[in-house]
């Protein structure tokens, strides 16, 4: 599977809480104050780029995807504004509008927005990471994070089934690596159960698993899997 690199970020510094404000209605920033801290009121309008410029900001150095509330309160204007804001950010970025298209792209993933290489760039920087990459996952570990993204909720045994060998190792090192993690555990056999994680919809650039490649059918029925697991 081919996933959509992040962007480069300026930094990895965590954004801090935002102050309790009230997202609907936020109150201006005291005229003539001058920022005393990381909670201080900004009112964003009187940034350069205003609401959209802020927006950048913000979304340039996160490292995880963002909500729209989160991203509201720390901008201190009501959510409608802000969901607006992204979704002409993320158009604007596509080259919609005349515009020019740009190397990154602004998109909804999993629990939020982040920004990511574009697409049409993936080959670029895919050799770009290769070359530089020390920890890249090993084709079983592909082949094994495939079947759970496909298959889940979906047991070690069955796992080993469709590949024909003993995958607790690989398992192991998706689930420390948070592309897997244990989901329940099955009613009848007590075994436990993984599927794919919000970090592995992030790491794909996924909204959800509706977003997938149609490549489930290829793989073996999870009945048929049940007796080979009996029968090994």
């Amino acid at each position: 599977m081919t996933t959509n690199p992040p962007a480069h970020h300026a930094g990895d510094e965590a954004l801090a809480d935002p102050t309790e404000s009230d997202v609907e209605n936020p109150a201006p920033a005291a005229s003539g104050s001058e920022p005393d801290g990381t909670n201080s009121p900004v009112n964003v309008d009187e940034l350069p780029g205003g609401l959209f410029a802020a927006l950048e900001a913000v979304l340039m150095i996160v490292d995880e995807p963002i909500d729209t509330e989160r991203l509201a309160a720390v901008v201190m204007r009501p959510v409608d504004d802000v969901e607006s804001a992204l979704s002409e950010l993320a158009a604007e970025y596509r080259g919609e509008g005349g515009g020019r298209p740009r190397g990154f792209a602004l998109r909804r993933v999993a629990s939020g927005w982040r920004i990511y290489a574009a697409e049409t760039h993936a080959d670029l920087i895919g050799r770009f990471i290769v070359d530089g990459q020390t920890a890249r996952l090993t084709q079983a570990a592909l082949e094994t994070l495939a079947i759970v993204a496909y298959r889940q909720p979906v047991t070690r045994g069955q796992i080993s089934a469709i590949r024909g060998v003993n995958v607790d190792g690989v398992v192991r090192t998706l689930s420390a690596r948070g592309l897997i993690a244990e989901v329940q555990r099955d009613e009848s056999s007590g075994a436990l159960l993984y599927g794919t994680t919000p970090y592995f919809l992030e790491r794909m650039g996924l909204g959800s698993l509706e977003d997938l490649p149609p490549l489930a059918p290829q793989l073996p029925d999870l009945d048929s899997l049940e007796a080979l697991v009996k029968e090994s």
